[in-house]
């Protein structure tokens, strides 16, 4: 993977989310930014570690304490942004790119599988990095200014 500015994705970054946190849109940059080349597939262990919505149409996948893959779908996914769980299909322990799916559970209605369109590995200690230094900078921005008088 190549090398990341992180402190210039932090800096883009502060100017929409000092106060309330990331946009889905600013989070899915910020993956974009550390993950790598697209791939054609990663093992699946048989489940997955945690996952995180990035919009409707993308989300992270943890199939490791340190490893991660960013799923971007072929068009929008229905309530991915509020699914409580979701299964990942996979072909003998392998997930696969324009032929797996994610499937939003638990909305209480017929779920849809939402084709996985592009595979990418997330290097998820620059992901850490510039949420750090974003915390720090956003910590900075919101302390009192030292007026210097009496």
């Amino acid at each position: 993977m190549k090398s990341l500015p992180i402190s210039l994705i932090a800096a883009l970054l502060l100017g929409a989310c000092a106060t309330v946190g990331l946009s889905d849109t600013e989070r899915l940059a910020m993956y974009r930014a550390a993950a790598g080349a697209p791939v054609e597939s990663f093992h699946y262990p048989g489940r997955i570690q945690g996952w995180m919505p990035l919009g409707d149409s993308a989300l992270v996948v943890d199939t490791r304490p340190s490893q991660a893959y960013l799923l971007e779908l072929m068009g929008t996914c229905p309530d991915l942004e509020f699914a409580q769980a979701i299964t990942v299909s996979n072909l003998a322990g392998r997930v696969h790119a324009r032929f797996d799916t994610v499937t939003v559970l638990g909305q209480g209605r017929f779920a849809i599988p939402c084709r996985i369109r592009q595979i990418r590995p997330v290097d998820v200690s620059a992901v850490r990095k510039a949420e750090r230094e974003l915390r720090e900078q956003v910590e900075m921005t919101e302390r009192p200014q030292d007026s210097g008088g009496t």
